[in-house]
């Protein structure tokens, strides 16, 4: 059963969650806001809805406004005058499926069926290809990123519970009114008939949205299309890189030659974006350490564990013992939140690594006790984990071994990196800079050498010889500075490791 949740996990980590997460909060390979002095995207989904989508589309036409209608294929399959007449008033259209299905629940070839044959109908229809994309509920999966020629995937900056009749035109109208800025992608939707929504609510939308054109007007607001919006967004951003080129590196904060060497190097920052993405990603911790049923070693802060069947290739040690494949043994588990706090406050990555040994080195006491203290403890054969952070572990009493080529191997790699790109402000640098070079490897402890740390008797001789062996690993991998004395922030491995 473990085995099915740890797969499960990994799979709806890999091809939905981190997928969908990435998208919301860093924007990767998405467009959901723009820049613009006076310009907002509305946009509906849905449809199109044979009442409600025409009386949109007289409104939008009183006023001088454009939209984005993202459609469903099945509905524009029925309804394709309407469609026509989208084109021919000059809004943009997008694919929502052919019909309104999540891509959570799809595999990429079906995914890829509803975006063609979307794509065929509304061509076939108006003479264009659509060229945009927003999945069902904003859900992507992996494959979505994938590729290039594909649509554009557009989310949104702001959506307002439109589908619930409940929500009121007066109260929609506040609660749009409150998000109408230049720039903004605003999701609304013109049918009411998906799953969660009520069928009339649309006549709410049309209502508030008629409201929002007036004020729009009086305040000198365009709206438009998500084309123009993008075209908009691309020439601001252009402009602002032509004009900190033209004036000078220095508006960057660059120090050139040995003046940059010579600035004290300041702790990294986080800002709160990336705060509450460190957020969503601990309550993720906590969601897998509830379903593995992880247990804490010592006051639970810095190391969890769990006791599992090894499921690897055979390992021989250095005293001839063998683990084998349904051995039981001690998986370790690093804490993000104390991954977290050594990354944001360390200034290299020889700091990291030697205050994480330095964690190791106070956990395996409690780690020796508890597995010593545990009904069927005496069954334990070895201390076990997977980590990045692996350097110097020899020093503790482990013995590291390189991971078998495979899935497992490959997902546990990219996991790890993401890891260290998400937790860690230079994460995605040293993934770009050394990503080729950043190896996960299993780590081992026999049995015996943990209980030597529960009764205080493992050699100190070994334990201070780990520094030098950091030493040596980080000018191995190209850490930051390593063989051409001076240290940089960065770091090597990062939370979520097992051991």
């Amino acid at each position: 059963m473990d085995v099915i949740l740890w797969w499960g996990f990994y799979f709806l980590t890999f091809y939905a969650f981190l997928p969908g997460f990435i998208s919301r909060m860093f924007g990767f390979r998405v467009f959901s806001k723009g820049v613009a002095e006076r310009e907002i995207a509305l946009t509906f989904d849905d449809g199109p809805h044979p009442v409600y989508t025409p009386r949109l589309l007289d409104l939008l036409k009183a006023h001088g406004a454009h939209a984005t209608f993202f459609v469903v294929g099945s509905h524009a399959e029925k309804h394709p005058d309407i469609v026509r007449r989208m084109h021919e008033e000059g809004h943009d259209i997008g694919i929502h499926n052919y019909i309104h299905r999540s891509n959570w629940i799809m595999g990429p070839i079906s995914v890829k069926r509803h975006v063609v044959r979307t794509g065929d109908i509304v061509e076939h229809i108006t003479g264009v290809r659509p060229r945009y994309y927003r999945p069902p509920w904003g859900i992507v999966n992996v494959f979505d990123f994938l590729g290039r020629g594909k649509p554009q995937i557009v989310l949104w900056t702001a959506l307002f519970g439109d589908w619930k009749l409940k929500v009121g035109a007066e109260r929609l109208y506040g609660k749009i009114r409150r998000k109408l800025q230049p720039g903004a992608v605003l999701l609304l939707h013109d049918r009411g008939d998906t799953f969660g929504a009520d069928p009339d609510a649309p006549a709410n939308t049309i209502d508030a949205v008629g409201r929002i054109l007036e004020d729009g007007k009086r305040e000198g607001l365009r709206f438009v299309g998500i084309g123009e919006m993008m075209r908009l967004t691309r020439q601001s951003k252009d402009e602002a890189q032509a004009r900190r080129g033209s004036g000078g590196a220095a508006t960057d904060g660059i120090v050139p030659g040995s003046a940059a060497k010579a600035q004290p190097e300041a702790l990294p920052k986080t800002g709160p974006v990336k705060r509450v993405v460190v957020a969503a990603w601990m309550l993720w911790e906590d969601i897998f350490g509830w379903l593995f049923r992880l247990r804490p070693i010592g006051d639970g802060r810095s190391f969890h564990y769990r006791i599992i069947r090894y499921g690897g290739p055979a390992l021989t040690l250095d005293d001839g013992q063998r683990i084998a494949r349904g051995d039981r043994v001690m998986e370790l588990h690093f804490v993000n939140k104390m991954m977290l706090d050594i990354g944001m406050s360390s200034r290299s990555e020889m700091q990291i690594a030697i205050r994480v040994i330095q964690l190791v080195k106070k956990a395996l006491p409690d780690a020796a006790r508890e597995l010593q203290s545990m009904p069927g403890g005496e069954d334990v054969k070895a201390l076990y984990g997977v980590s990045m952070i692996n350097r110097g572990s020899e020093g503790l009493g482990f013995e590291t071994f390189a991971m078998q080529k495979g899935l497992f191997a490959w997902f546990t790699n990219r996991y790890l990196r993401l890891l260290t790109a998400i937790i860690h402000p230079q994460g995605r640098t040293r993934v770009k800079a050394h990503g080729e070079r950043m190896e996960p490897r299993m780590l081992v402890m026999p049995r015996r050498k943990l209980m030597e740390w529960e009764k205080g008797s493992y050699s100190a001789a070994r334990e201070r010889a780990s520094k030098a062996e950091i030493r040596q690993g980080m000018a191995a991998v190209g850490a930051a500075g390593y063989g051409e004395g001076e240290d940089r922030p960065g770091d090597e491995g990062r939370s979520g490791d097992q051991a």
